[in-house]
């Protein structure tokens, strides 16, 4: 049954010009909600006392950061549909001491999460408001760069310490010498002093590149030619860079988080603890060297690929707005 067409208002927090996750996510959510019928919009202001007054239903894309316009919200409009989206800050930090983000929670009528992994912080009345709704990619046609001028591991994020953005770096000064591992990262600093960091980084460390920020498109296309992802988080909601390394094919090592653990599965091979410096120098050379470890990583970004397809995310939004 298809939701009856709905004036959507999407709030979140990243500024309208960011490259940030959020951003992506707000646009490819509004894009898919627009195919289903829907009239969307985004807005940013989270101190808006008159948040949603040309909504039929408003989607905070923050618990903690939309906290303030969540209670205005409710206040104006006590009978109008409020979705709550959870990010990994949300859960993992957030959610444990924050008054404010905890009533997003208690007053929505929908929680979405990204990733299965997080109902398990979430006491038995809020999971029973959940949706799981995994991020979406679509494949970039492009060939992987070639082995023979070294091997390329991506890193994708902004610097900030909740992503331990120097993590691979360090890892990779420890690679024996005659590997032929190479670090790119992309993602901007979002401090002066992991800004300063990374460029020191790039001059005492001949295998790290750090490439600043890209558009969402050439991030997609530097995924699929990297011969590896590698993803450092202390905590993630669940990722929009694993949907496009498996979508493209591109195997992962990924940090134990419940955010990875949620779309990847307990059991997967390329797994190493948050701050295991040495746990990711080891991988990153099996990668390099054992071509049936390799192969095993590859293929299971192309089996978990199904769960990232866009026509399944829209079925899943459709679900989270049937009733509402």
């Amino acid at each position: 049954m298809t939701s009856p067409p709905k004036r959507i208002q999407l709030l979140c927090p990243a500024h309208p010009d960011s490259r940030t996750g959020n951003r992506v996510t707000a646009l490819r959510w509004a894009g898919h909600l627009r195919d289903l019928g829907h009239q969307v919009e985004i807005i940013h202001n989270l101190k808006d006392e008159n948040v949603g007054r040309k909504a039929c239903v408003l989607v905070a894309m923050h618990a903690a950061k939309c906290a303030t316009a969540v209670r205005y919200y409710r206040k104006q409009h006590p009978k109008r549909p409020l979705i709550v989206a959870l990010t990994g800050t949300d859960l993992y930090r957030d959610l444990r001491n924050q008054h404010g983000a905890q009533n997003s929670l208690e007053v929505a009528d929908r929680i979405l999460l990204l990733q299965s992994a997080g109902l398990n912080l979430l006491a038995p009345h809020l999971q029973r408001k959940c949706h799981v709704v995994h991020q979406s990619s679509v494949p970039v046609v492009t060939k992987k760069f070639d082995r023979r001028r070294g091997f390329r591991a991506c890193v994708v994020g902004h610097l900030r310490a909740v992503k331990d953005p120097m993590r691979c770096a360090i890892a990779a000064r420890s690679l024996p010498n005659d590997s032929r591992i190479q670090i790119d990262h992309l993602g901007g600093a979002m401090t002066a002093f992991y800004q300063k960091a990374a460029l020191k980084e790039q001059r005492i460390n001949p295998r790290y590149r750090w490439l600043g920020e890209r558009t969402h498109s050439q991030t997609r296309r530097h995924i699929a030619q990297s011969h590896l992802l590698v993803l450092t988080s202390k905590m993630e909601g669940g990722a929009n860079v694993v949907s496009e390394a498996c979508v493209a094919g591109t195997p992962i090592l990924t940090t134990r988080i419940d955010g990875s653990i949620g779309l990847l599965g307990t059991d997967h091979p390329g797994m190493f603890g948050v701050g295991e410096t040495r746990s990711l120098t080891q991988l990153l050379l099996r990668c390099e060297n054992d071509p049936h470890f390799y192969e095993r990583l590859r293929r299971i970004s192309i089996r978990k690929s199904n769960l990232f397809i866009p026509r399944r995310e829209r079925e899943n939004l459709r679900k989270l707005l049937r009733g509402l």
